[in-house]
């Protein structure tokens, strides 16, 4: 058997920080005299192919999470990872490594563990601070190399923060930035890209504040443009200088805010584009960059709010039908940030937000938005819609409630928005798939408040349906305007089915919506396509579903239509579970004699259990019949007539029932009703009592279409070699079980009744031995 606690996968990080695998296989560690050292090994389970080759580096940064994880660089944006089948592989290799760097296996994080002596620990905490190189030109070499050798090293990165912060050190190599581009002095302009990315990695909210003012924030980004492994400076100044253009929608008067917009675009460009992507060590030394983006947008949205006269100024606008298109584009796109913005606010703070914009006047700027040509307006305003229905849903039901009784139905914000759900031009339907989820939102039950004065579900639902349900319903009535579906109906009523609501069951029933369906099932004849598959899988659904009210429907009204179908046994299937529902409503007293029996079959008396088995024994097996129940004697009723009065008066039943089928064959009519729709004949064959069988026999195979030998009929073929019959089922009676101990236990109800279908229909329940 193959060893799975060294069964693993090996994992590579890509450009977009995901984890991509590269295959399963299994590790060792060993020798390799081509990389002249320990090494991790991975071959593929598949192939035995090398999918690994690693050496394991003395000064290598490895980390193992959650048991069975191990991550590591190997290079500057190259992180790999193993991911094992069992914490016991893990552990091994991780021994394996940390012997190999002489580390505490204990340990989860191999970089913590800084090579330093217990004395030169001691001198570093107690020495007053780390004293950097004199800032010159010359120096800058020396400079990058003390950064780089500070990192690993908590302790030495809080000194070395402290002394960047001390006597304008970071201005002091901004300005041999300068210096060092006008010489063209390349291997200066490396040393910088590698000092300011360290200065980053402190993480340190102090430096930031420097780098990010208005006086520095570009030169830093020059200094992360001479990347040392990229073959060409990159021009991330000359974009955001010339290609990216700040446009003001509306003029932004308070000047503190404008430049903190600068300043947020610019260290989020810095972000996403300017810093190379951090390993897993370096990302969580980037937590307070994240926090520096996520305080400046909250306190933009803070300061926009509070301007009142801007908001004013940019909803008027908005409305204002003057404005051209190009610039309502530039205004819903500028709110569409403004909403993203808001995200990042406190709960309270986000309340405070969304009432100011309430007050402006923001649903009913949406909606002159909405009812506009231009799609790339409609769909940034959608996306601003769905910020206001996830945030408070009540508000907007609210708004259109009151718009309603001012407006025509055909210009409610509601409408509109499924107006275009409905008329989606999209290939994918991507905006009608958002435009729904905002729909179900708004009319779910679950999120609607209720209160002393009001109900807000019985007041919006019963607004919904009378000025919304016409609109969202217009495409199902065009469906049907020659009286007839033109495309998708059956589909649609398989939804109907497939929720296992009552109300729509009822109403099914009710308007005998089942008739088509049946009809388009026989019509279709013994085709078998997609129709055929279709229709049989919804009433395979009800049967395997046993949806209850639609099974007695479709038996009590379209059973006469449909027995004779037997190249598949889903309409003998729901006559079977519509017999079992009628034997359990008109006998109670059977269906509570089952549980009975159903207990019995757990743990007895030992000494019970051994009379029984000598009783069985003794009993003639020759005298029952094959499938025939058998009932225990210490299970017997003492008192058999009133367990044979109810069956009797269920026979009388039947039989009374038998008769009326003949009458309702020989009218030929399908549902039952006094005014049916349409008419279908039907087999001639009458059954002369409750267990009498068809006289009828013939070869298998629909006339004209016999079926191939050796395989049942075709769809629509009626196989009449097998008698037919109508039986009352063992499960309806009483069932006696002998439970040994040594049985299986298995056997629990559901085989019971796959057995009970699989009986032969002739068989009646015996009540004893």
């Amino acid at each position: 058997m193959t060893d799975t606690r060294r069964r693993v996968k090996v994992y590579t990080l890509n450009e977009d920080r995901q984890w991509d695998d590269r295959g399963t296989g299994h590790v060792s560690s060993g020798y390799v005299e081509r990389l002249k050292g320990m090494s991790l090994l991975v071959r593929a389970e598949s192939d035995g192919s090398l999918l690994l080759e690693s050496k394991i580096n003395t000064n290598t940064a490895y980390q193992k999470q959650q048991d069975t994880l191990i991550v590591w660089s190997e290079a500057e944006n190259y992180d790999l990872a193993l991911s094992f089948q069992e914490k016991a592989g893990c552990d091994e290799i991780w021994e394996k490594i940390c012997q190999v760097q002489g580390k505490d296996p204990s340990v989860d994080i191999t970089q913590d563990l800084v090579d330093e002596s217990e004395e030169e620990r001691f001198d570093d905490m107690s020495s007053p601070g780390l004293e950097l190189p004199s800032c010159e030109l010359s120096r800058l070499e020396e400079i990058a190399e003390v950064v780089a050798s500070s990192l690993p090293s908590p302790l030495r990165r809080e000194k070395l923060a402290v002394a960047l912060e001390n006597d304008g050190y970071i201005k002091k190599l901004l300005e041999f930035f300068h210096v060092c581009e006008d010489l063209e002095n390349m291997e200066g302009l490396h040393h910088l890209y590698e000092i300011i990315k360290g200065i980053f990695l402190l993480n340190r909210t102090a430096l930031f504040e420097v780098m990010f003012s208005e006086d520095c924030i570009m030169d830093v980004i020059g200094c992360l443009e001479y990347d040392p492994s990229l073959p060409t400076q990159r021009k991330h100044r000359e974009f955001l200088t010339k290609t990216a253009k700040f446009k003001e929608v509306i003029p932004i008067s308070d000047p503190e805010l404008k430049q903190k917009i600068h300043q947020t675009y610019r260290v989020q460009y810095i972000q996403d584009v300017v810093l190379p992507t951090p390993s897993v060590f370096e990302e969580n030394m980037l937590s307070t960059l994240h926090s520096f983006i996520f305080f400046n947008k909250v306190e933009i949205v803070g300061m926009l709010q509070e301007d009142e006269k801007f908001l004013t100024e940019l909803f008027a606008h908005l409305t204002d039908e003057a404005t051209d298109d190009e610039k309502r584009q530039e205004l819903v796109n500028f709110l569409k940030e403004f909403c993203a913005f808001s995200q990042t606010l406190q709960p309270q703070n986000r309340d405070a937000f969304f009432k100011t914009l309430s007050n402006m006047g923001i649903l009913p700027a949406l909606e002159v938005i909405l009812g506009m040509d231009d799609p790339q307006v409609r769909s940034a305003a959608t996306d601003i819609f769905s910020y206001l229905v996830e945030y408070n849903p009540s508000m907007v039901r609210e708004f259109v409630m009151q718009e309603a009784q001012q407006n025509d139905d055909d210009i409610l914000l509601i409408n509109l928005i499924i107006e275009h759900m409905i008329c989606d031009t999209d290939p994918e339907l991507g905006g009608a798939v958002q435009l729904t989820g905002l729909l179900r939102t708004l009319v779910d039950p679950e999120n609607m408040l209720a209160t002393t004065n009001k109900t807000e579900k019985t007041e919006f639902l019963g607004f919904f349906y009378k000025h919304c349900m016409h609109v969202l319903t217009a495409p199902l009535l065009a469906n049907t305007t020659e009286e007839k579906p033109s495309k998708g109906a059956l589909r649609f009523m398989r939804k109907i089915v497939g929720l296992k609501d009552e109300f729509y069951n009822r109403y099914i029933v009710k308007s005998f919506l089942f008739e088509p369906v049946v009809k388009a099932f026989l019509n279709n004849g013994s085709r078998y396509n997609l129709m055929n598959s279709a229709i049989l899988e919804i009433f395979e659904y009800i049967r395997v579903e046993d949806i209850k009210s639609l099974t007695a429907h479709v038996i009590e009204n379209y059973w006469k239509a449909l027995e004779d179908v037997e190249y598949v046994q889903t309409f003998k299937g729901l006559k079977l579970r519509y017999d079992q529902q009628r034997e359990r409503q008109d006998n109670p007293k059977l269906d509570s004699m089952r549980s009975i029996l159903r207990n019995h079959r757990f743990r007895r008396d030992a000494r019970s259990i051994e009379d029984e088995e000598e009783m069985w024994f003794n009993n003639d097996e020759d005298d029952l019949e094959d499938g025939e129940p058998v009932v225990l004697p210490s299970e017997k009723i003492k008192n058999s007539e009133d367990l044979m009065d109810p069956i009797s008066k269920f026979m009388e039943r039947k039989k009374f029932k038998e008769s009326e089928e003949k009458e309702v064959l020989l009218k030929a009519n399908l549902t039952g009703r006094q005014s049916p729709s349409f008419k279908l004949s039907f087999s001639g064959a009458t059954k002369t009592n409750l267990t009498s069988q068809s006289s009828a026999s013939g070869l298998p195979g629909s006339p004209g279409s016999p079926g191939s030998p050796g395989s049942p009929g075709s769809p629509g073929s009626v196989s009449k070699s097998t008698p037919q019959a109508a039986a009352i089922t063992t499960k309806g009676g009483l069932v006696g079980l002998v439970d040994y101990p040594d049985d299986d236990e298995e056997d629990d109800d559901d085989d019971e009744e796959e057995k009970e279908e699989r009986l032969p229909l002739t068989k009646k329940a015996r009540l004893g031995s």
